[in-house]
């Protein structure tokens, strides 16, 4: 038989990226920090973009310099590290074990597909509750999601069969919208209820604990 397997987007799907980074945020802005976190998101999209590409723990530093001085927030020293600094310390949901144990046991080989360093995602998975069989990092394929490269660069890896792969995450424009591209059957997470459009997901779950019974509804071809 195939291997059948099951990707995921790290931070935010299964890593609690909004209490970390807002953890981190207060840290060097007191009660600002939502504010800041807040600011952070739309230059990190566009550092994001640029070429060539920039370590993630740059766009890390560098997007929240550039936030700081949008909100008029004056960082301590060394406070422009502070995402950095509390990247491996976020924590884990807790439905993520439960799922990703279940998903083992039914035969699925679990993946990484993640936005940020090979020394960042490293140092999360020391905490992770499952060791997964792949990662794929944007310092690897040299490009950052809605990019296709993290997703063409583990179908080459994995010689993953059509029908034996589905994608899972949080993030609709980093994830949901390039697999939606590529015909790869994808469960998103809406963790944030960002509002995004539901329907080029395979199926919108509010968080883990149905995710085993998706996973199989969604490589069956089943809503």
């Amino acid at each position: 038989m195939a291997d059948r397997w099951v990707t995921f987007d790290c931070y935010g799907t299964l890593v609690d990226w909004w209490t970390g980074m807002g953890q981190a945020a207060e840290s060097v802005a007191g009660e600002r920090g939502p504010e800041l976190l807040e600011a952070y998101h739309p230059h990190e999209l566009v550092l994001e973009t640029e070429r060539p590409i920039r370590p993630y723990r740059e766009i890390l530093v560098e997007g929240l310099r550039r936030a700081a001085a949008g909100v008029g927030v004056s960082l301590p020293a060394g406070g422009e590290e502070a995402f950095v600094g509390s990247w491996t310390t976020m924590p884990v949901f807790d439905d993520v074990g439960p799922a990703l144990d279940a998903l083992r046991e039914a035969g699925w080989r679990l993946a990484i597909l993640t936005n940020c360093d090979d020394d960042l995602i490293a140092g999360t998975q020391e905490h992770l509750p499952v060791v997964l069989d792949m990662v794929v990092t944007a310092e690897q394929v040299g490009s950052y999601k809605p990019d296709l490269g993290h997703f063409r660069a583990f179908r080459e890896r994995s010689g993953v069969a059509e029908g034996d792969w589905v994608h899972v995450a949080c993030s609709w424009i980093h994830d949901v919208f390039p697999a939606a591209r590529l015909g790869i059957p994808r469960i998103w997470v809406d963790r944030d209820r960002s509002g995004h459009p539901p329907a080029i997901a395979t199926a919108v779950l509010p968080d883990m604990s149905a995710l085993p019974e998706a996973v199989e509804r969604a490589a069956a071809g089943r809503r």
